[in-house]
């Protein structure tokens, strides 16, 4: 008898353990993520981002966006080159010959139109770091809660100008964080790139566990050979990002779709097609 009682009691004490998970949020997680074409363009010489090898060689790259539909709303990360670009016809020329000239074949615009999705249908936003091909749209969703580092919000841009429109409503984040409370969408501080980069583990019901790189790494032979781009501002901190993502990929049995590898994304589902 007090063996079956005791078996009640920890019967009793499991499932009350999982309920308390799914009080969290009463809904299920993530239900699609959409990849968006948020630029195109051309690297003149792509050894800056993997020293000491493909010296003089260009390459394709591409910029994505990734749009999250979470039963709690959704939710942008990063917002690409300018929609801007789009109207111009020879697209955005670098200063430097040696970085990408971007096009913008399709506006961020267009491609949430087609979703029938506002800016005021976002829960929230996060760009993985402050560079421009990032933080293009930003302001076309001035009431969305943006998600940043806070080394990252805090970084001087040039002139000492702020990153970021102060009024732009912002969550300063230190580390990691579970966005929506329930383990399905997190991000991940990957400093290194910038002071304050992060990276996106999104956990999808039916493909599985997926982490957008932002710029934590680049192309693919930049993951491979673990290479550190010249004009990241710390060595260090991006070799010990990409250990974590490495860890993380493990653990979480999850991909790596790195944000600029053409070869990658030319064979992922591109919006309105989703994962689910």
């Amino acid at each position: 008898m007090k063996r079956a009682i005791g078996l009640a009691t920890v019967l009793l004490s499991v499932s009350y353990s999982v309920g308390v998970g799914h009080a969290q949020t009463g809904q299920p997680g993530v239900e699609k993520l959409y990849i968006l074409n948020c630029g195109e363009g051309v690297a003149g010489d792509i050894s800056r981002w993997s020293p000491g090898v493909n010296e003089g060689k260009s390459m394709d790259f591409v910029d994505n966006c990734y749009l999250i539909k979470h039963a709690q709303g959704w939710f942008l990360w990063d917002t690409g080159v300018t929609d801007a670009v789009a109207a111009m016809p020879g697209g955005l020329a670098p200063a430097d010959p040696k970085a990408v000239h971007w096009r913008r074949p399709k506006t961020l615009t267009a491609q949430l139109d087609e979703l029938g999705v506002k800016a005021a249908d976002l829960k929230g936003m996060a760009v993985s770091h402050t560079h421009p091909d990032h933080v293009g749209n930003v302001e076309m969703f001035p009431a969305t809660m943006l998600y940043v580092q806070k080394a990252e919000y805090e970084w001087p841009a040039a002139n000492n100008q702020p990153r970021f429109k102060p009024e732009h409503p912002v969550t300063k984040l230190e580390g990691d964080r579970d966005v929506f409370g329930d383990g399905s969408v997190t991000i991940l501080s990957t400093p290194g790139h910038t002071p304050g980069h992060q990276s996106l583990l999104v956990k999808l019901p039916k493909t599985g566990a997926v982490i957008l790189s932002g710029d934590a790494v680049h192309f693919k032979a930049n993951w491979d050979n673990r290479g550190v781009p010249t004009m990241n501002v710390s060595k260090d901190e991006t070799l010990a990002s990409m250990q974590k993502i490495s860890d993380t990929l493990t653990k979480e049995k999850a991909q790596l779709w790195i944000n600029h590898d053409k070869a990658q994304r030319d064979g992922l589902k591109m919006s309105p097609a989703f994962y689910d």
